[in-house]
């Protein structure tokens, strides 16, 4: 898939208010600091579509964008960012849990974890949320420029171990960097084939 145009639609905090659902869409989440607007910005080809901030906690709101025309991109608030405070995080929780169960045209959650790191309580018990509620998502792994190509494989061979405790089955996994573009072509061909399949029904 080649992107032409990305462009911001809107922000809000509720899903009734969201663009109408006529269009396939993916929401990209992770926890704080994971990485998620350079994720967006390479995948867009946009240096700024999505605000990078050093500043764990800066996206707060369902962000919405339109690619080609044709499909939307979301950039939910990051979890997990111990400095917001305790209101801020139950109301994040909140219309984050609505708009996964409530918004009909979203096809995929792309969630991204930083594979420099083991698993996480908070990210393990994202995905039992997912899977439970019958949300499909897509694990991204970020940053994987940071380690050598053996510490990378030894880390996701670990987290894929942590999963099958309590998984069947492994969800997709894609390895990615913002820096190197890593990942850019595997996600984009999942939409770009999902997006197909969208139109048919």
């Amino acid at each position: 898939m080649q992107i032409k145009t990305a462009e911001f639609v809107m922000s809000n905090t509720r899903v009734d208010l969201c663009p109408e659902p006529t269009k396939p869409e993916y929401a990209f989440i992770g926890r704080s600091n994971v990485g998620k607007s350079s994720l967006i910005n390479m995948l867009t080809d946009h240096k700024n579509l999505a605000k990078t901030s050093g500043k764990p906690g800066k996206t707060q709101l369902i962000n919405h964008f339109i690619v080609n025309e044709e499909w939307y991109l979301v950039d939910l608030p990051g979890y997990g960012y111990a400095k917001a405070s305790k209101k801020s995080r139950e109301q994040w929780s909140s219309f984050i849990t609505r708009y996964m169960l409530e918004r009909e045209n979203l096809l995929y959650v792309f969630l991204l974890i930083d594979c420099r790191i083991p698993a996480q309580k908070i990210d393990l018990e994202f995905m039992e949320f997912l899977g439970t509620k019958g949300v499909p998502f897509i694990i991204v792994f970020t940053k994987m420029d940071k380690l050598s190509s053996s510490a990378y494989s030894k880390n996701i061979a670990a987290y894929k171990r942590e999963l099958l405790k309590s998984w069947e089955e492994l969800p997709i996994m894609i390895g990615s960097s913002a820096t190197a573009k890593n990942g850019k072509v595997d996600i984009l061909n999942i939409i770009e084939q999902t997006n197909k399949d969208f139109t048919m029904k």
